[in-house]
């Protein structure tokens, strides 16, 4: 089997992760980095054994595919080259600056008849695999995504930065149309929005309710779904999934942890943690970007997926600017 030509544009704090893991990916031949940085490029070159290319042009040239890690305000400029040049192309969330952008390269992306897939790598996190196969209709959402000061990242609002992680994750598991978007923020250290709060209500009633941070004095990637009979709790960072449920007595699965009710109408309360997998959640992502280019699974995020989660995030944007 003939190895998928990669390279990475963009080789910073993150661009070199993709560039060390597709290193490591068997059906991947790393051809080769860029940056605008040159000394960036030849460093993280060295360290996975490939070519620093002095410009874009002349990495596209050797390539199949390409991961795109640069500023989000570059992501259209560099994207449309991309594409247009008949190249596979994974890039980095949020897909682009504004949503008219991205209409754009996903149209690019169909008239040249290749994979546009975004990096809303939590979709990968080994706790949201643990839950594969769970019939999942959450009611209420609540999340947490609290970060220390970091100046990198900063060129963008929370929201567009850390927020719009669990936009795409919850956009994919309600499954449902927003009806309403109550949300309010504040510029506290930088001059875009550092932390902000939104209450997305969708069409089928399920309640989401937001919180993002890039000034806590602790790191936190937390989301807990509330459904009928089934208390879901989701750590990110610690990429651990909990799951507690109501069972007829006798008919549970998991740890018998409590009972509620009485008498014939008592049942049990099941937990459950499902061993999440060991893999981790960027090397997965990766490794599905590949899968897809050879046909062999379908796109896992795709350039629409990647819009409406921008385009919700524009929205609270909007709202916490008030």
């Amino acid at each position: 089997m003939n190895k998928i030509k990669v390279g990475v544009v963009g080789t910073g704090h993150l661009g070199r992760f993709h560039a060390v893991n597709y290193a490591q990916i068997p059906e991947v031949d790393l051809v080769g980095v860029t940056d605008i940085e040159p000394g960036k490029a030849r460093s993280v070159a060295s360290e996975t054994g490939c070519t620093p290319y002095h410009d874009l042009e002349s990495l596209l040239n050797k390539v199949e595919a390409v991961s795109v890690v640069v500023p989000t305000n570059s992501h259209f400029n560099v994207c449309q080259k991309v594409l247009k040049s008949g190249i596979h192309c994974l890039v980095e969330k949020p897909i682009a600056q504004t949503t008219d952008e991205a209409d754009r390269l996903i149209a690019m992306a169909d008239q040249n008849r290749v994979i546009f897939q975004v990096g809303h790598v939590e979709r990968f996190n080994p706790a949201m695999h643990a839950l594969q196969g769970m019939k999942i209709e959450p009611r209420f959402i609540e999340s947490h995504r609290l970060a220390l000061f970091n100046p990198r990242g900063t060129e963008v609002a929370v929201v567009l930065d850390l927020m719009i992680h669990d936009i795409d994750v919850i956009l994919s598991l309600v499954q449902s149309p927003v009806q309403t978007v109550d949300a309010s923020g504040v510029a506290v250290v930088s001059d875009s929005i550092d932390i902000a709060n939104a209450r997305i209500r969708f069409e089928n009633n399920c309640v989401a309710n937001l919180t993002a941070s890039r000034i806590s004095q602790k790191k936190m990637r937390k989301m807990r779904l509330f459904q009928k009979d089934t208390y879901i709790a989701v750590d990110f960072l610690q990429k651990k999934s909990e799951i507690f449920q109501l069972v007829e007595k006798g008919k549970g699965g998991g740890l018998v942890v409590g009972d509620i009710g009485v008498e014939d109408k008592k049942r049990e309360i099941i937990y459950q943690s499902p061993p999440p997998p060991q893999k981790e959640g960027l090397r997965k992502e990766l490794e599905t970007f590949i899968q897809t280019i050879r046909g062999k699974t379908p796109p896992a995020v795709t350039g629409r997926e990647g819009r409406a989660a921008l385009a919700l995030a524009m929205v609270i944007l909007e709202k916490s600017e008030r």
